[in-house]
């Protein structure tokens, strides 16, 4: 019985901890901390906190592909589209409509969730690559839409910036940058909860059995297509969630945000932070982040500006450094980084073996 309480206790452990993580990163403004080399200085500058922000909302954006490509296992190419609408969206709805903040949020969040149905309710009627090859049409269709600039709502290759008119002060400049980095924390946390929630539900039990074997659920009376509408829907509109808060942090949105790259970059993130696990896609996001940002200070560097050609030609861009690393991490840690952290832990105790706990029960 022993083992079964420490089972039980687990969730509880965890849960305890992320709290006390969360707590951490809300009086991270409040503190002066530095990390040289990897903050660009002490965590209450606007700098850092800007780049911090940016890596939660990436994170947040990376747990909503976790619900379509972890939880569901649906290979979608054109996930930021529904990133992209939220950031566009409230940008045309506060600039062009001339509505408050709130009813701009309420009916991008709306119409995030229309075309997040509506593209899953055709997307899903294929499989496999075929799948994956329709929401790439459907992103790049987003892409040109934006880029053709309709009705001039877009603002086209020079991208949209934000019309604080109806935007309250405190989310407003650089000297409330520290209000942004709080709503982009809130933001982390609630969709952390929702994807949470969502995989212990009885939608997200029977969508994950239909990745494993879709024909056995079929078997079993249960109409896979319905659930798995549910969880594109929900994984979309959660990007759209995302992209509003990208713009308020950004002041700025630009076509980019629709792109299929964007969306390779969601999924390399995935990766890195290990497929399946919830805390593998924050961290994945983070860390790619943090390395995207200070990698291209690191290239620019004296250090490497004094290395020989064949260090620095390759050492001078960051995507060859963050493409050796993804190998690396793909060759000899498949299942990233949080399934690295799981193994050790299994290491440690067997705890977590449902074979043990029967042992027990028996």
């Amino acid at each position: 019985m022993k083992r079964v309480r420490e089972v039980l206790a687990m969730p509880v452990v965890k849960w305890l901890l992320a709290g006390v993580l969360v707590g951490f990163l809300a009086i991270l403004p409040l503190l002066a901390l530095n990390i040289p080399g990897v903050l660009p200085g002490p965590t209450y500058t606007p700098g850092t906190l800007q780049l911090l922000a940016f890596s939660m909302l990436i994170a947040a954006l990376a747990l909503s592909y976790h619900l379509i490509f972890g939880v569901a296992g649906l290979l979608s190419f054109g996930h930021t589209l529904y990133f992209a609408i939220g950031a566009y969206g409230l940008g045309i709805a506060l600039r062009h409509f001339g509505l408050e903040l709130l009813p701009a949020i309420v009916l991008t969040f709306i119409a995030g969730l229309f075309v997040a149905a509506a593209v899953g309710a055709l997307s899903l009627r294929v499989t496999g690559i075929s799948f994956a090859m329709v929401t790439l049409a459907f992103a790049q269709a987003g892409s040109v839409l934006i880029r053709k600039n309709p009705g001039q709502l877009t603002g086209g290759d020079e991208g949209l910036t934000l019309d604080t008119t109806h935007v309250p002060d405190f989310l407003v400049g650089v000297l409330q940058t520290k209000n942004l980095y709080w709503l982009c924390l809130a933001i982390l946390v609630i969709v952390f909860l929702v994807t949470s929630w969502f995989e212990r539900s009885r939608a997200g039990h029977v969508v994950a059995a239909t990745r494993e074997n879709e024909l056995r659920v079929r078997v079993i009376g249960i109409r896979p297509y319905f659930v798995k509408l549910l969880t594109f829907a929900i994984g979309g509109v959660l990007a759209t969630v995302v992209g509003m808060t990208y713009l308020l942090l950004q002041s700025s949105a630009t076509q980019k945000l629709a792109s299929a790259d964007f969306t390779l970059t969601l999924l390399v993130i995935v990766v890195l932070g290990g497929v399946g696990y919830r805390w593998g896609a924050v961290i994945g996001g983070v860390v790619y982040t943090l390395l995207d940002q200070r990698l291209t200070a690191f290239a620019s560097s004296d250090a490497v500006s004094a290395l020989p050609d064949i260090l620095r030609i390759p050492l001078s861009q960051p995507l060859f450094i963050l493409g050796t690393l993804f190998i690396l991490v793909v060759l000899f840690l498949p299942g990233g980084i949080a399934g690295v952290a799981s193994r050790i832990a299994k290491g440690r105790t067997r705890a977590n073996d449902p074979r043990d706990v029967l042992e027990e029960l028996g």
